[in-house]
């Protein structure tokens, strides 16, 4: 036998073993009626790999239910980049530095050289595209990974388990909040992200404790103060109106008898303003689901 095909089974007894699953006891809700349910999920979108979320109460609901529901439907990885192109980039204009205020302008070329993107990447980029691409640095310094979010997870097991998943809005929709922002709002964006660089790793983090400890009051507090430090319009477009259109989807559905999983984004869930609250507006309670952990 060769040494090439001796060196990966080699390989299996030098790996370090894999560390043991940290507990997470995630905020779980419940709507019903006599004959559907509807759990109510908060989603982090990137997780740090290794966390024990998916077990309990939570597994529990998902194997219940006969549909998963997401922000947006899961789409290949092209279509996606092509989406989001056709939608976030401009073909003509000033370019997106000459446009930011001169103390900006090396703060987002020393944030590209780390991601390893040319110069230039973003010079036909709109400020909300760069924001939110910018956003996804300080979680890979501290080590998130999308696949290992709530979403990839919840999509691959469905996905096995022939679940049907269903998208409150197409990603076309979605970006088109972000791309519906005044400039000055997304402008605004665009420099916040720059200025809390090496920060934004320290509230994620915070995110992700009270998350982990279903700490739904925590995590509301978060939020909220989120939201007084974002302007006034991306805090109506991408949160607060879509609680509402995201409520009536869960009024209609409630027409339907049937289980389902539905996992938003867990500032959608906690806060002062949430799909919670505007379910309430219509008549329909939303109960905590409390796990053996936390009772």
């Amino acid at each position: 036998m060769s040494l090439r095909l001796l060196l990966p089974a080699f390989a299996l007894f030098l790996a370090s073993p894999a560390p043991p699953p940290v507990p997470a006891d995630p905020p779980l809700w419940v709507v019903r009626d006599a004959d559907t349910t509807i759990y109510l999920f908060g989603s982090v979108h990137w997780l740090k790999p290794n966390l024990a979320w998916f077990d309990d109460d939570v597994r529990g609901a998902f194997e219940r239910a006969d549909t998963l529901v997401l922000e947006t439907p899961p789409v290949e990885p092209a279509e996606a980049q092509r989406t989001q192109d056709a939608i976030g980039k401009t073909a003509n204009g000033p370019t997106l530095p000459d446009r930011l205020p001169e103390g900006y302008r090396p703060k987002l070329a020393a944030a590209l050289a780390e991601l390893g993107y040319p110069a230039s990447a973003f010079d036909r980029v709109k400020p909300w595209l760069a924001a939110t691409t910018l956003s996804i640095l300080p979680l890979k310094r501290r080590g998130y990974d999308v696949s290992a979010g709530v979403e990839a997870v919840l999509t691959k097991a469905a996905q096995g388990a022939g679940k049907p998943i269903v998208g409150l809005e197409p990603r076309v929709q979605q970006l088109g909040y972000f791309d519906a922002l005044p400039e000055d709002a997304q402008m605004a964006m665009l420099k916040r992200q720059l200025d809390n660089m090496d920060t934004t790793g320290d509230s994620t983090d915070a995110v992700l404790a009270a998350w982990r400890a279903g700490d739904a009051a925590a995590l509301g507090r978060i939020i909220d103060a989120d939201q007084r430090a974002s302007s006034a319009a991306f805090g109506n477009a991408i949160l607060s109106d879509r609680n509402r259109r995201w409520a009536g989807w869960i009024a209609e559905r409630l027409k339907r008898p049937g289980t389902v999983f539905m996992a938003v984004g867990v500032g959608h869930l906690t806060g002062s303003d949430t799909v919670q609250r505007a379910l309430a507006a219509r008549g329909l309670a939303a109960r905590r689901v409390r796990s053996a952990a936390s009772r």
